[in-house]
């Protein structure tokens, strides 16, 4: 039978993505009863699943509908949420909560919106703007409709960046104690994650990085920081994400980034760039109509009305930042200039550092689920030479997320992308240790707060997906 998935991405027997006419269907659990005959199931013409007693009686099956944390649960998909998301996580629910506010004057929460810059740039390349422009014309946008405030996860991201430097060099320190210390692989794709935790489990999840991505750790200043600031409590913030991928819908729902005391998620929803868009299309404007409206600066990185960000891939910079950190904290060596080596495809690169003849430092970037694979086999016989890998689900990184905008007709993917990736790397590129107002909260809220709290707020665990067959649990 021929697939009805993607062709894009494909591993062994799973897919990448589901399209909109699949149906994800969670099984019910049915009671067996002692003494009864086992009945039999059938399919009927419309596709509805049947049950047939021993006297010849049909009853119907229930479907399930799936939550998100039931997205978790199964091993039939890796990064395909997207389907059953959307109707929990998206522009019509904060489009619901604003109207809310609107209406009722006691229940008001207050909105807050954190965009990422790649949602910025793929924005900018469709409305022809610059990034910093669309977040100008974003923010004005969103306050228009009713949202307090408007930050930016390059902000966060500087969070996770420092966070995964120092992580690096602590696991490269003990890596001779610990055989799992290294490789040491980011965190921040979450389908990736998704995939280690159901696919692999206990074998993969110690050489992948505690920190949180930039999106979780926007959760952690948005529902802890700024909450004590503004004299509220999280239930009280309306926490938005703008993200190029549908699976960061998946991360948000984590039970790793609910606060249960306050019962609240650190994000309470994301919506896609895609999504923006259709806003945007409901309201009747584009953001070329739209004016500029001043930016916040309390999490967001400008400078003179302008976005600052990261320098290294457009999924957040992770190995050349840890990289440059690395080779000048253990090795002593400045790394202005980073060569990259295509490897398979380019889609899987290395750098590495050489001293007195020898490699001391070995790093990789690996996107899409080929690549992955290809690292993850090596890995189990033994023969990866890697110390740090920048792991993305998505062929061409987080630029080319699944909720990113799609090119108009006739217009080429490939330029559309690479125009998406010029405008991105337009924006000045800051070193996180030089951003002094990320300097000034760790000394002046994570200090506070103490130490194992900090970690709480800054690092997150993973967990090994238990999944039923044949009424069998399986620890994978």
């Amino acid at each position: 039978m021929a697939s009805v998935f993607s062709g894009v991405l494909q591993l062994t027997d799973l897919d990448d993505f589901i399209t909109p006419s699949q149906e994800c269907v969670k099984p019910v659990k049915i009671e067996k009863k002692q003494g009864k005959s086992v009945a039999k199931i059938q399919i009927e013409d419309d596709g509805t699943y049947v049950q047939i007693n021993p006297a010849g009686q049909k009853q119907k099956l229930e479907k399930a509908k799936i939550t998100l944390n039931d997205c978790l649960a199964c091993s039939g998909c890796i990064t395909s949420a997207e389907s059953v998301l959307i109707t929990q996580q998206s522009h019509e629910e904060l489009f619901k909560v604003l109207r809310n506010n609107k209406a009722s004057a006691t229940e008001k929460k207050v909105v807050v919106v954190s965009v990422s810059p790649q949602s910025r740039a793929s924005l900018a390349a469709f409305y022809g703007l610059s990034s910093s422009e669309v977040g100008r014309r974003l923010t004005s946008f969103f306050k228009g409709l009713g949202v307090h405030h408007v930050f930016d996860t390059s902000f966060s991201r500087t969070f996770s960046l420092l966070e995964s430097q120092r992580e690096f060099v602590e696991r490269f320190q003990r890596k001779e104690q610990d055989s799992r210390a290294l490789p040491m692989m980011t965190s921040a794709c979450p389908g990736w994650i998704c995939y280690a935790e159901k696919t692999h489990g206990d074998f993969i999840l110690p050489y992948i990085s505690t920190t949180r991505s930039p999106q979780a750790m926007m959760g952690s200043l948005v529902k802890g920081y700024f909450a004590e600031q503004q004299g509220l409590s999280p239930q009280q913030i309306y926490h938005v994400a703008v993200m190029p991928c549908f699976d960061k819908k998946l991360e948000a729902s984590r039970p790793d980034f609910y606060l249960n005391k306050a019962e609240s998620r650190e994000v309470d929803c994301v919506i896609t760039s895609g999504e923006v868009q259709k806003m945007l299309e409901e309201e009747k404007v584009t953001l070329n109509e739209i004016e500029d409206g001043p930016l916040d600066t309390l999490f967001s990185n400008v400078k003179d009305g302008e976005f600052l960000s990261h320098a290294g891939s457009g999924s957040g910079g992770y190995l050349h930042h840890v990289f440059t950190y690395a080779a000048r904290q253990i090795f002593g060596e400045e790394t202005k200039e980073l060569t990259y080596k295509i490897l398979r495809n380019k889609d899987f690169q290395e750098v590495t550092l050489e001293k007195d003849g020898a490699v001391v430092l070995s790093f990789a970037s690996t996107y899409g689920f080929r690549n992955i694979q290809n690292l993850v086999q090596k890995l189990k016989r033994g023969k990866s030479p890697y110390h740090f890998v920048e792991v993305m689900a998505c062929p061409s990184g987080c630029l080319n997320g699944g909720g990113q905008l799609k090119p108009s007709p006739g217009q080429n993917p490939k330029e559309f992308l690479q125009r998406v990736e010029t405008l991105y790397k337009a924006e000045v590129a800051q070193t996180p240790e030089d951003d002094a107002r990320v300097a000034e909260l760790y000394q002046s809220w994570l200090r506070s707060v103490g130490e194992e709290h900090a970690r709480e707020l800054l690092h997150t665990n993973y967990h090994a997906v238990e999944k039923m067959t044949n009424g069998l649990t399986m620890k994978w």
